[in-house]
């Protein structure tokens, strides 16, 4: 399963800096405005203990993580919706993506400028959020005009349509992404197409001070703000993060210890980007490869082993299945089949999250 993140920010809040140290991708970095004009790309893996820990059960040839792709998107400006900067370009960038990292800066520093003259993430949140809100009203504005025009030809529930586009477009009016609107998953479909910016899952991401990775003094207001947008946030530094890809493990363990920090903040955003996206992680697990696969919550044993092979899907007959932690605890398959903790699943069995699975199928 393919999902990407876009990063998204004002010029200069730190990006493409981000970008590098999750990727090691090599984005140019810039003090100046649209440094990045076209999306750079990275996939990057999901830290996942369990994991390592499964590898260590059968010491396989081959260890393979689930990934989130992100996607490092130019620089957003006041006015972007009105095609100011690089505008419709970079709004078109962000259609393609399935979340938004919205990335913005709560520290001080000179050398550094901030195209609004001064730092404020709660102002920035609030400047980024009218811009994908105004694009959004466009886009609705002109399907809700061209659907009311043509509802008397259409046949396919047109008249639904016209009020699902009414209850967007007032919505966005009242300064409220589509993503706080509660809308059923027909309604949802009914208007899938359109790709609306304010619809996709947010992340807000505040990028602190290096003398406070933790982001205490600011993480709250930011936190408090992406809520009211219906997402969450995260603190990182990016220049530590930069920092810290260029540091061997060891390195890596020593300076993270000096900060009084457990992990890195890369760690915590690659996780939080995987739980924005609704995702769950299932494991295969053998002597010849442990693999986390990833499929959307909610979706059942059939959905997970198309993901592995569509003959899979095709010929599936059962599902063999464990938790990771009572197979890491118990130390071997023959051991949870005797603990009877291995169970065996039908198609519609609802897959949680790590859970190691052995598909039957028959071709």
């Amino acid at each position: 399963m393919s999902l990407s993140v876009g990063i998204v920010g004002l010029p200069n809040a730190g990006k493409s800096t981000l970008f590098n140290a999750l990727t090691k991708a090599g984005a140019a970095v810039g003090n100046y405005p649209f440094t990045t004009i076209e999306p750079n790309t990275g996939i990057v893996p999901v830290p996942d203990p369990r994991l390592q820990q499964l590898a260590a059960l059968f010491n396989p040839p081959r260890i393979i993580p689930t990934t989130v792709t992100f996607t490092d998107i130019a620089g957003l400006v006041r006015g972007a919706s009105r095609g100011e900067g690089l505008g419709n370009q970079f709004l078109g960038h962000i259609r393609d993506t399935d979340a938004i990292a919205l990335v913005v800066r709560c520290f001080d520093d000179g050398d550094v400028t901030h195209v609004e003259g001064s730092v404020d993430p709660v102002r920035d949140i609030d400047l980024l959020e009218l811009e994908l809100q105004l694009a959004d009203l466009e886009s609705v504005g002109r399907r809700l005009d061209k659907t009311e025009r043509t509802s008397r030809l259409q046949k396919d529930h047109a008249e639904e349509t016209v009020a699902i586009l009414r209850r967007v477009r007032e919505h966005l009016d009242g300064g409220q992404p589509v993503r706080t609107l509660p809308l059923t998953a027909e309604e949802k479909e009914r208007i899938r197409d359109l790709s609306l910016l304010t619809a996709k899952p947010i992340l807000v991401v505040a990028n602190v001070d290096e003398n406070d990775p933790s982001g205490a003094q600011v993480l709250q207001r930011v936190a408090e703000r992406a809520e009211q947008a219906g997402g969450e946030a995260v603190a990182v530094s990016a220049r530590i993060e930069s920092e810290l890809s260029e540091l061997d493990a060891d390195d890596q363990r020593e300076f993270l210890a000096s900060l009084g920090l457990n992990e890195p903040g890369l760690n915590r955003l690659a996780r939080s980007a995987y739980h924005l996206l609704h995702l769950v992680t299932f494991f295969t697990a053998g002597e010849k490869e442990v693999r986390a696969w990833t499929v959307r919550r909610g979706q059942t044993a059939i959905d997970a082993a198309g993901e592995i092979h569509t003959d899979f899907a095709k010929g599936f007959i059962r599902a063999e299945v464990v938790g990771a932690t009572d197979l890491i605890a118990g130390g071997s398959y023959a051991a949870v089949r005797e603990q009877g903790r291995l169970r065996l699943e039908g198609r519609d069995y609802v897959v949680q999250d790590g859970d190691v699975m052995h598909f039957r199928f028959n071709v």
